[in-house]
């Protein structure tokens, strides 16, 4: 079943029931997914625009869309870092894309990161579940052998809910590994 129909069939229920919501409406869903890679360091080391082209190819075959590029809204030396120059890359998911890139990391991404023993309930604040993947190669739509530079990003699941035990039971609910 796919995390859409979960929510709609099983989770709205289950919310309803838990916090006391009357209306459908009221229950927390998932607005948003951004997720975001810094590449300063990686440019700064190698000085080259194919490595910015790499790292934004594989960003979008992972996403499905083309990420768009973050520039330097002001120079800081102890970064060496120009306005201007290209700091980060970003996607911002919604609606069908937003939920198979959800399907992808807690079934595929989530079992096949190293050492991963579940999501900790530090990392959701408000209504936000923000975590970060070390290796981008754990998705499979990266090809490991093909891969000249291997980064890692951020991943900030952006809900409605007003409280962090609102968040972690929707999550938990749509199958998130969150440790108790």
């Amino acid at each position: 079943m796919k995390m859409q129909e979960i929510y709609k069939k099983k989770a709205v229920e289950a919310m309803k029931k838990e916090f006391g919501y009357k209306n459908v409406l009221a229950v927390p869903q998932i607005k948003k997914v951004v997720v975001n890679v810094g590449v300063g360091r990686m440019m700064s080391q190698s000085k080259d625009s194919k490595t910015l082209d790499a790292i934004e190819h594989d960003l979008s075959m992972i996403c499905g869309q083309k990420p768009v590029r973050a520039k330097a809204k002001k120079s800081i030396a102890g970064f060496k870092l120009r306005e201007g120059t290209v700091a980060g890359l970003k996607c911002t998911l919604r609606g069908e894309k937003m939920y198979s890139f959800l399907e992808r990391l807690v079934n595929i991404a989530f079992p096949r990161t190293r050492d991963f023993r579940g999501i900790s309930k530090e990392s959701i604040d408000k209504g936000v579940l923000t975590v970060a993947i070390k290796e981008h190669i754990v998705f499979p739509e990266v090809v490991a052998e093909k891969v000249s530079q291997i980064f890692s990003f951020e991943v900030s699941i952006v809900t409605t809910a007003q409280k962090p035990e609102e968040t972690e039971a929707l999550l938990r609910f749509l199958g998130f590994p969150i440790k108790k």
